[in-house]
């Protein structure tokens, strides 16, 4: 009997003048562990006509992890922090109470072409923790955990696994991996993961109970410790899961919470402008859409 109990196709979804791949959340899987938001940015090419520009925005409820493959972000926001994320790297924001930030080229590739490519993912805070105080913190690509065996590269990207934890200071009991092998091979991890698990083919693709499955899909397994599937040559995948939350959570443009009044709240407050505003971008925001899409975690 397979272990693969849901398939789910990439389907574009538009963020302002950029197209991605939305896999999560989906009808029929609003979360995975505490993953309730993965995008597939590109690859997309840049030019000094087309930038990617993502205007100051909030958020609350959740923290974001960017993960780009190739190209380069610019990420400011209303700590006062201005970094830019490179391949390998991870930005991991918490927005807790309530953050703003915005996302752009770099000013140096403003006026040569350059490719954009990667994920942009929120995970959930647990409800004790969805009021926190806001934080931002940059791992490099040299920090993040890294090893090959049996020919397989694997890289621990946020989490815990493999009797591994990443550096990346999440705050609930999760993971993110990364698995790359130019060769065919066996990958038998469930007695590593835990919780609920998505297995999402990059490149390339995996076979699974006689089934072979390709790029641009994420599967959500039945039962995470029995995750074990074989790896087609020259392929890249990442398994995204962790232990879910016992409360529902509810998503409303960029907001997240297990309270609909914490969001509606904030979809005032930011109506009114009167979140904070990032220093030099003051005069620029993405307005509340006037038909947000809201999803229900079932």
């Amino acid at each position: 009997m397979s272990n693969i109990d849901l398939i789910i196709e990439e389907r574009a979804a538009d963020i302002g003048k950029f197209l991605v791949g939305r896999l999560l959340p989906f009808r029929q899987k609003r979360m995975v562990g505490p993953f309730i938001y993965i995008d597939h940015m590109g690859p997309v090419k840049l030019s000094e006509r087309n930038h990617f520009d993502v205007l100051p925005h909030p958020h609350i409820g959740l923290s974001t992890l960017t993960y780009l493959f190739e190209g380069s972000i610019m990420h400011r926001d209303t700590l006062g922090n201005e970094m830019e994320i490179t391949p390998g790297a991870v930005n991991w924001m918490t927005a807790g109470k309530g953050i703003v930030h915005s996302e752009r080229t770099p000013e140096y590739l403003r006026h040569s072409e350059n490719l954009l490519h990667g994920l942009q993912i929120w995970v959930a805070l647990p409800k004790e923790l969805e009021q926190m105080n806001p934080e931002f913190f940059h791992i490099t690509a040299e920090q993040i955990p890294a090893w090959e065996q049996d020919g397989v590269n694997y890289k621990l990207i946020a989490g815990e696994a493999f009797k591994r934890t990443s550096v990346v200071p999440v705050y609930s009991r999760m993971y993110m991996i990364e698995i790359k092998s130019n060769e065919r091979k066996l990958i038998n991890i469930g007695d590593q993961l835990y919780g609920e698990s998505g297995l999402y083919i990059l490149e390339g693709g995996i076979e699974s109970d006689g089934q072979e499955y390709a790029s641009k899909q994420m599967l959500v397994t039945k039962e995470s410790h029995l995750c074990s599937f074989t790896i087609l040559p020259y392929s890249t995948i990442y398994i995204f899961g962790g232990d879910p939350f016992p409360e529902e959570r509810y998503i409303d443009w960029n907001f997240v919470s297990s309270d609909k009044e914490l969001i509606q709240a904030a979809k005032q407050k930011w109506m009114n402008q009167q979140f904070e505003k990032i220093k030099g971008e003051e005069e620029e925001y993405i307005p509340y859409p006037t038909v947000p899409p809201t999803f229900k975690r079932k």
